[in-house]
């Protein structure tokens, strides 16, 4: 049992010190409740994924990386060739062209000209070449982030060579290079961002988000973080980064590609595959309204952000008290934002590994917080094959067809946890923990 050690205004005032106190006694009844359920389970959920991939591969399709190799780019490499053929329309129409949106791809390019600005040198080589650059800079990209979150965490070498040898193994990690998707790229922007502003640079920290931002616009609800934690200077650098990089890349363009992006991304259809993890895309597979899924993810995103608001007026701005920019604040926002998307695959899995791991630093051995960043790094272990095991119109399919869904709630959920640090030992700790002590 635990108490609350707080002082101030609120607690001159019987009134709101007892609706306080009640509304805290809730808040940790729920929390409590949650850590008594999760902490059995999640060693459970572990093997149980871990049990379930392993026969996947040995009974199921062939794994994804197989097809890696494949020459087939139009088929096999659908966003690679999209991504490609946007790139190439732009450096043959020179630019201010406006014909980045119109290739002729299998697949519509809904990313904002700026990325057909970036991706303009693999126009110039060929398309197989193209391709195998590609993932070898994604797969490059991804273990070099690992490492540098591990590097800048000090979670010890078992957890650093966990974490690298779960995400390599991944699904997430292994359909984007199949794919040729850019998520490698925003996990690079994500991370370097993050360790800038751990090593107390929030400026630059938001110029990283802000041109990450600018390639991925459903991940823009990073952006409002430091408004609730009224860091107004990094507020405002995100905003002018993201819009300055997305002016760039108009103007390079064709400033008419600015409108039938907008157009294509506003027109864009929810995902109905059992791989969109958004909370529309979920709502459209259970035969619910997709409006209703949009309204709980906006729901979901607000509250978030609310709750990260008043931990700061709580705890104070300096982020070792708990604002904690430098944790897994930034992570939960980040969930939020693709929880709420229309499209949200699994693969964006790949961009909440350094929230996870800073949750796992802030945490001791055994605890319940690394067992369930366990249990999630095993579930994203378990091939995509496993939608291939609900026929529709299985009784157990709406479930069967959630597990993306709830791999992507559950890894919000825990990352709403605070992680600031370090204390001694090197290890580090939650910051609502450093405000209490045993009663």
């Amino acid at each position: 049992m635990t108490a609350d050690l707080r002082s101030g205004p609120a607690a001159a005032d019987p009134v709101r010190t007892g609706w306080a106190g009640r509304t805290a006694q809730r808040a940790r009844a729920v929390r409590d409740g949650v850590h008594r359920l999760a902490r059995p389970v999640a060693p459970v959920v572990a093997v149980a994924a871990l049990v379930t991939a392993a026969l996947l591969f040995l009974l199921g399709g062939p794994p994804l990386l197989r097809w890696i190799p494949a020459t087939d780019i139009a088929r096999m490499h659908v966003d690679f060739d999209t991504f490609r053929a946007s790139a190439y329309a732009l450096v043959q129409h020179g630019p201010g062209s406006a014909a980045i949106y119109d290739t002729g791809a299998r697949l519509h390019n809904l990313n904002p000209p700026l990325l057909s600005v970036l991706l303009a040198p693999l126009a110039l080589i060929d398309p197989v070449a193209g391709y195998r650059l590609l993932t070898a800079l994604s797969a490059l990209l991804v273990a070099g982030s690992v490492l540098l979150v591990c590097r800048e965490l000090r979670p010890g070498r078992r957890w650093t060579t966990g974490a690298l040898a779960v995400v390599l193994a991944s699904s997430p990690l292994h359909g984007t290079l199949l794919l040729g998707q850019i998520y490698p790229l925003l996990l690079a922007g994500l991370t370097a961002g993050w360790v800038a502003e751990r090593r107390g640079h929030p400026l630059l920290a938001a110029a990283c988000y802000g041109v990450t931002v600018a390639l991925k616009p459903s991940l823009a609800p990073v952006l409002l973080l430091p408004a609730v934690q009224a860091r107004w200077r990094p507020f405002a650098a995100g905003i002018a980064a993201a819009a300055v990089a997305t002016l760039v890349g108009v103007a390079v363009a064709g400033w008419p590609t600015a409108f039938q992006w907008l157009a294509m991304a506003l027109s864009e259809p929810v995902g109905p595959t059992p791989d969109n993890a958004s909370l529309p895309g979920q709502a459209l597979r259970w035969g619910i309204p997709t409006v209703v899924g949009t309204l709980a993810g906006a729901a979901v995103a607000v509250g978030t952000l609310v709750h990260l608001g008043r931990r700061t007026r709580r705890h104070g701005a300096d982020p070792a008290a708990g604002t904690d920019p430098g944790g897994t604040a930034l992570f939960a926002v980040l969930a939020t934002g693709l929880l709420a998307a229309p499209i949200a695959w699994h693969n964006y899995l790949l961009l909440l590994v350094p929230g996870l791991l800073a949750l796992v630093a802030s945490g001791r051995a055994g605890d319940t917080r690394r067992r369930v960043v366990v249990a999630i790094g095993c579930l994203a272990v378990v091939p995509v094959s496993w939608s291939d095991l609900w026929a529709d119109g299985g009784w157990a399919t709406p479930l069967g067809r959630a597990l993306y869904t709830a791999v992507l709630l559950v890894t919000w959920w825990s990352l709403l946890r605070p992680a600031t640090g370090p204390v001694p030992g090197g290890s580090f700790r939650s910051a609502e923990e450093s405000n209490r002590a045993p009663a």
